[in-house]
């Protein structure tokens, strides 16, 4: 049996899933009970995902429904914390609006909490308004 990923590995593998728009990839990072927080939701978001197939239906249609392209993550920091299980990472997203050819950037930050190389936990802070002022 392969070893569980690591909080950065998991990370790695996040951000990944975000380049690739992939809801499958994303989901399959997630413990089967995970939750996704987003603490700053705007209108259209929901304010949490409960459960690995919530997170993999609402990316799934969050992603299948906008026409923003994610061409980069530039990765700013990761912090390790006192906890083994938990990372800070934060990071700024570059995309695209394929309608448009308009290049916007949001920032944020996620806190993972990762077990046994499954993300349990997630706080998803990015600029809301970022992403609504680039699809208007």
């Amino acid at each position: 049996m392969p070893a569980a990923r690591t909080p950065h590995e998991v990370l790695t593998c996040y951000y990944q899933a975000m380049l690739d728009k992939s809801p499958d990839d994303l989901a399959a990072l997630y413990a089967v009970d995970a939750v996704h927080e987003f603490p700053f939701a705007f209108p259209g978001f929901p304010p949490l995902y409960e459960g690995r197939e919530a997170v993999r239906a609402g990316y799934r249609a969050a992603w299948g429904s906008s026409p923003a392209q994610v061409q980069e993550v530039r990765r700013v920091a990761a912090y390790e914390t006192a906890d083994p299980e938990v990372i800070v990472a934060e990071h700024v997203v570059v995309a695209t609006l394929t309608t448009e050819a308009t290049t916007f950037t949001v920032p944020g930050l996620l806190i993972l909490h990762v077990r046994n190389g499954l993300i349990t936990r997630v706080r998803d802070y990015m600029d809301g308004s970022k992403v609504a002022n680039a699809r208007t």
